[in-house]
């Protein structure tokens, strides 16, 4: 484990999103996000959900040091006085009892708000309530994340050779996410229902996380923002002292940030992909 960096080596930002750790399971890069996190200090952290992935640790117990040492320094920045609120997902629902508890100095909630330095007000919820699979058919859930484990299994294997061959990392579940009609079709109908529910409670947007495709946008006026994940996309939300929204992506510890994508606030997003 890295030693600590002081302070005020770390980049200071308002506010931090983070989403699909799925820590407890192999495919999880903890150690890019405590490298991130190191890096990294918000008045802000939002952790919003499947933190902890319950539906793997039930079928066999995977748990590096590294997990730990993230649940650690969470921890450690809530003592430090970084607001930290948990949004307990579909993976980790077994928190979900216990929302509206504080443990730790961690705040558990179902949903919450936050006001941006503009003053826009976000709703932030994990956003499986808007998977109709997870809603009314789970068995069919748990089918796709065994699927969705055995090919993380493969896109190891084969990025081992891709490595040795001098080529760069090439995700399979990412190119048939965007691949597969149904896939594609489900990711935009998911982002204009969780979209639609911040409009219908006057919200000026919302972050969420779930699908594991980090996104800033705008549909219709409202902002939509996803976290990602700490799997493949190594991707965070942050808000920076001006109230700017964007993607940080964190695939290499240590190096800056490899990409960064902002809403165009006058675009919606159909208007953007023509653009």
């Amino acid at each position: 484990m890295q030693a600590e960096e002081p302070d005020n080596a770390a980049r200071r930002l308002r506010a931090i999103w983070i989403s699909d750790v799925h820590l407890g399971t192999s495919g999880c890069r903890a150690e890019h996000l405590l490298d991130f996190l190191r890096l990294h200090e918000s008045e802000y952290l939002y952790l919003v959900g499947d933190i902890v992935d319950g539906w793997q640790l039930k079928k066999s117990w995977y748990w590096k040091q590294s997990h730990n040492d993230v649940l650690q320094k969470v921890l450690r920045k809530a003592r430090k006085g970084t607001r930290v609120v948990y949004i307990p997902g579909n993976h980790d629902e077994a928190a979900r009892p216990y929302c509206g508890l504080d443990f730790g100095g961690i705040a558990i909630r179902l949903e919450a708000e936050h006001v941006t330095a503009d003053g826009k007000r976000l709703l932030v919820i994990h956003g499986d309530e808007f998977d109709g699979v997870i809603q009314y058919a789970k068995w069919l859930a748990y089918v796709g994340d065994t699927l969705y484990t055995f090919i993380l299994y493969l896109n190891r294997h084969f990025n081992w050779v891709r490595m040795k061959l001098g080529l760069p990392y090439w995700s399979l579940s990412q190119y048939l996410k965007h691949k597969v009609k149904n896939a594609v079709n489900f990711i935009s109908d998911f982002e204009r229902l969780v979209a639609g529910e911040a409009r219908r409670r006057n919200f000026d947007g919302v972050v969420c996380g779930h699908i594991h495709k980090a996104e800033v946008t705008q549909f219709d006026g409202v902002i939509y923002g996803n976290c990602g994940d700490w799997v493949e996309s190594l991707s965070a939300l942050v808000e920076d002292a001006e109230g700017r929204l964007s993607i940080i992506y964190w695939t290499q510890p240590g190096a800056v940030p490899v990409a960064r994508a902002e809403p165009e606030p006058a675009l919606s997003k159909e208007q953007a992909c023509v653009s």
